[in-house]
């Protein structure tokens, strides 16, 4: 239990960005807000050293990832499985980060690909931080149950800002200056409060 609660360190972190695609633009849930949110926490990596990995799913039909999203000339993994843990993706996590053992992650939908991802990261024993302001669905229940069961299986579910500063951990950061021009900006609204009051529909 200790290993599991133990700091959030950039050095064997890793920040997964899941499926953020064209098709996607018009269905998704907060899809605007999402996508700054995923991009603001992706510069913050950048900046501190923290790598990351894009996946794409089914391309050809889904279309690439969106241009707000800032990944440069990183190469998305193409996949069909919804779970982002493909072979290729497990080798690349594992040579990227000598130590890797924390995966962050940012993406959607929910409650398919972010929840299967999470879900093998977890089996594999990986501690996984789920990014609750940079992950919907194209339901605000399917998302906010899918959150439930990510929490429930073991994931910490948490925010941008809050990932930001576990990753800086001290003002005195010779990076932290750039770092908080991510987090002076006001946080998007990306509807977690609304997700308190959707009805339970066993009531």
């Amino acid at each position: 239990m200790a290993q599991r609660i133990a700091r959030l360190s950039r050095q064997t972190s890793l920040l997964l960005l899941c499926d953020m695609q064209e098709k996607f633009r018009s269905t998704i849930k907060y899809y605007p807000q999402i996508i700054e949110t995923s991009n603001k926490l992706l510069q913050a990596c950048k900046i501190l050293d923290v790598p990351f990995v894009v996946t794409e799913q089914y391309p050809k039909g889904l279309g690439r990832t969106v241009k707000e999203l800032d990944i440069g000339n990183v190469k998305p993994y193409e996949k069909t499985i919804f779970s982002m843990c493909t072979p290729d993706v497990i080798s690349h996590m594992k040579q990227t980060v000598k130590d890797f053992n924390t995966a962050i992650i940012c993406g959607i939908e929910a409650h398919v690909c972010v929840l299967q991802t999470t879900i093998d990261l977890l089996s594999q024993d990986y501690r996984v931080y789920v990014v609750a302001d940079a992950v919907s669905s194209r339901s605000l229940t399917d998302r906010m149950y899918a959150f439930e069961h990510m929490r429930q299986a073991g994931a910490f579910i948490t925010t941008f800002e809050s990932i930001v500063l576990q990753l800086t951990q001290d003002a005195g950061h010779p990076k932290f200056k750039q770092v908080q021009q991510y987090i002076k900006t006001p946080a998007a609204d990306t509807g977690l409060l609304a997700l308190k009051n959707i009805p339970n529909p066993s009531s």
